[in-house]
Formats: C-alpha cells, sequence, structure tokens
C-alpha cells in the first residue's frame, strides 16, 4: 500500500515539477543551507569537534532530512518538508562542552526512540487535535513574523539590495504573471550583491571529506541533558510548526506518521552525529505557500529541496565555504518574501473566529517573545500559555468545540 502511493507520488510529479515548484523548492533549500548551517558549523568549533565529525554532522542531517521530505512528500502529495531542529543544534551544541561526541550520539539515538514511541502511539495526533485551531495559528503566526520583521531591517542594513527584492517582489506580482515573484527577487538580489562585489570569496578551501560513523554510548546524565528537551523541541517546536502550516493551507497533514518517520529518519542520523531529522516547520511553510502554484502539486517543492539537501549533505565539506561567503541579506530578505502568503492566511484563520480569540492573540505574543525556559524555545510555550489563559477565560468556547465535533 505505501509502495503504490509513492509509485502514484512518482507518476504525478513530472506535471507537477514546474517553475513555480522548482522557484519555491531552491528558495526553502537556500533559507535551509545558509543560516541554520553555519549555527551547526559554529556549534561544532564552541564543543571542540573534528573537522570529519563537522562534516558528519552537517552530513547526518541534511542527507537524511532531504530524504525524510521527498519521501513523505510523495506518499502523500503534501509539502511536508524535511530538515532538522534549529533550536535543537543550539541546545546539543552547548552540551558538547559536558559529553563526549558518542555520549551525544547516545542520548540523540535515545531522543530517536522517544519520537518514534510517541509517533506510533498516537499520542501526538490526539493532542494537536485537541489543540483549537486559532492558537495553533496564533503560534504559528508570532513564531514567523520574525521573517517579515527581518525583511524590513535588512533594507536598512542594505537598502540596494533588499530594497531592490522587495520592489522586484512586488513588481512581480503586479506585471509579471506566472513567474514565480520569489524567484525574480532572488535572482536580481544575487545579481546586486555580485556586481557591488559583497560576495567574500577570499580564502576558499573546499576539500571533499567523507562522514564517519560515531559508535554510541550511554549516560544517564546525557540522557536527561539532552534526549528529553531535544525530544520535546523536534514533536513540539518543528512538527507542531509544520502541522499548523499545513493545517493553515487546508492540507490534512498525517500527523503521526510524520511523527514516526521522523524518528526513523533520527536513529539514521544519529550514528552519523546528527542530533535529530523532523518536519521543517519554516521550510514547509515556504513550499506550502500560494507562490508554489497549485495545492495538489506543491509537494513538487519539496521534492526539489530535499533532493537539494540531500545533495548539500553529501558534498557540505566543498559547498559550505560557498555558502560563508553569501551575504546574509539576501537570506533575510528571501526568506521574509516567501513567508508573507504563509503569513496572511495564518493571521486570518487566527482571528477570523469569534472563539478562541484571547488564547490565540497570547499564542501570538508569546510566541513573538522568543522566551526560552529549560532549553525549549517560544513554540511550544505559546500552546501551553495560550491554553492555559483559554481555559481560564474561554472554557465555554471549549464546550462549543466540543459539540461542534460530535455533530460533525
Amino acid at each position: 500500500m505505501s509502495s503504490n502511493k509513492i509509485y502514484l507520488g512518482v507518476k504525478s510529479l513530472s506535471k507537477h515539477i514546474q517553475l513555480k515548484t522548482i522557484s519555491s523548492g531552491i528558495v526553502a533549500a537556500i533559507f535551509g543551507c545558509t543560516g541554520p548551517a553555519l549555527i551547526i558549523i559554529g556549534g561544532a568549533e564552541a564543543g571542540g569537534l573534528s573537522d570529519v565529525q563537522t562534516i558528519s554532522w552537517l552530513f547526518a542531517v541534511y542527507f537524511f532530512g532531504g530524504l525524510l521530505g521527498i519521501f513523505l512528500a510523495l506518499k502523500y502529495r503534501q509539502p511536508i518538508a524535511g530538515a532538522y531542529t534549529i533550536a535543537g543544534a543550539v541546545l546539543v551544541a552547548g552540551s558538547l562542552t559536558q559529553f563526549s561526541i558518542n555520549e551525544a550520539v547516545g542520548a540523540y539515538l535515545v531522543s530517536s526512540i522517544i519520537v518514534l514511541i510517541l509517533g506510533i502511539t498516537g499520542l501526538i495526533e490526539k493532542v494537536m487535535h485537541r489543540i483549537p485551531v486559532p492558537i495553533i495559528m496564533g503560534m504559528i503566526v508570532g513564531v514567523m513574523i520574525r521573517f517579515a520583521t527581518e525583511l524590513i531591517t535588512a533594507v536598512k542594513i542594505s537598502p540596494l539590495i533588499a530594497g531592490s527584492a522587495i520592489a522586484v517582489y512586488l513588481l512581480s506580482i503586479r506585471f509579471i504573471k506566472g513567474f514565480p515573484p520569489v524567484l525574480s527577487a532572488l535572482v536580481v538580489s544575487v545579481l546586486l550583491a555580485v556586481l557591488t562585489k559583497q560576495f567574500h570569496f577570499h580564502d576558499i578551501k573546499s576539500v571533499l571529506i567523507f562522514p564517519q560513523i560515531v559508535i554510541p554510548s550511554f549516560s544517564f546524565k546525557s540522557i536527561i541533558s539532552i534526549s528529553i528537551p531535544l525530544s520535546i523541541l523536534v514533536i513540539c517546536t518543528e512538527n507542531a510548526q509544520a502541522i499548523g502550516v499545513l493545517m493553515a493551507q487546508k492540507y490534512r497533514p498525517p500527523i503521526n506518521p510524520m511523527t514516526i518517520w521522523s524518528g526513523i529518519g533520527s536513529i539514521f542520523a544519529s550514528f552519523f552525529g546528527g542530533h535529530a531529522i523532523n518536519i521543517a516547520g519554516s521550510m514547509t511553510a515556504i513550499c506550502a505557500s500560494e507562490d508554489s502554484g497549485t495545492k495538489e502539486g506543491r509537494y513538487a517543492a519539496v521534492f526539489v529541496n530535499g533532493t537539494l539537501f540531500s545533495t548539500f549533505g553529501i558534498f557540505a565539506s566543498i559547498i559550505v565555504p560557498f555558502i560563508i561567503a553569501m551575504p546574509g541579506v539576501i537570506v533575510s530578505s528571501i526568506a521574509g518574501l516567501a513567508m508573507i502568503g504563509v503569513l496572511a492566511s495564518s493571521l486570518k484563520l487566527a482571528f477570523s473566529d469569534s472563539k478562541f480569540q484571547m488564547g490565540a492573540l497570547f499564542a501570538l505574543i508569546i510566541g513573538m517573545s522568543g522566551v526560552n525556559f529549560f532549553n525549549i524555545s517560544s513554540p511550544f510555550w505559546a500552546i501551553i500559555g495560550s491554553l492555559i489563559i483559554s481555559i481560564i477565560i474561554e472554557s465555554d468556547h471549549f464546550k462549543i468545540k466540543q459539540s461542534e465535533e460530535l455533530n460533525e
């Protein structure tokens, strides 16, 4: 049954590989292969990892993350992008100063098994269906609004590149029908950066380094410090964001399979030093946006993105120096423009209903705050905090929601 679904996904893929899906896939890949990769490199340096261990970490999260996205996109024909938790990379980077790489890998493996078990039990899907949609959408807007604000601050940093990207994006929407406006903005901003010599290619040294397998060892302290918070980040931060994005775009995300395959992908990645594989909230948002074409064909954008992601993982040691050379203002500008459609639709779903408005508002506020408690980032606290507020203030809305579900 599973192989038949994948076959059908592959069969219909060719008609959906169009300029819009290719554009979104490229933009999502650029977003995922720039800033997040630099976070891993910085964490590896702070943790004292060797060049081989660093490249193995990059290979694991990009190669298996890309494969996860390709597999889920073809099977369910939904724009479900695979990657890794950025917050988790920050978490484990700090832990590498306290534990050996082998102990860290053992903790990654335990975390992967926890995620897998939670997916198999179906607990995650039950919980997600209990959370009101306005609260989930409020969280999505709160967490992702920073991409829009960074787009505006990018204009202050580089008026020429960021300003031109915005202008080309708007003019493309108005005058160039059928051509992805984000792709137009990307091409123009890259050309301007090259012409103004803002790519820093000096002292680039690219050498192919092969990843290596790391044998895990287990310690109670590393499991408590890494495994449990990492599992929470995978499920309650990244996967939850992606589920909310897909719901905002009127998809029915396969919540349990997304969790199960995140766990399986993480198991494979852990043996190469990869901290986690999961569904990417931000990249799913880019691929699921209206800029990616028709709803039924947007999964092709994830196929493009996953292919580029996996390729980046294989050749990370060669490509990373060129990624470092790219001006950060390009990434900020293009990511912000790519998120506009998702933010607009999520805002509409969050505040168009008369129910759970206070919960949705606090989900947005907490998500925007970027708070981090116990190494768990704001998406989780946005859901928890807004649910508590809604239970206190809007308890009657839960009763209405339950009766509507029963009537359905």
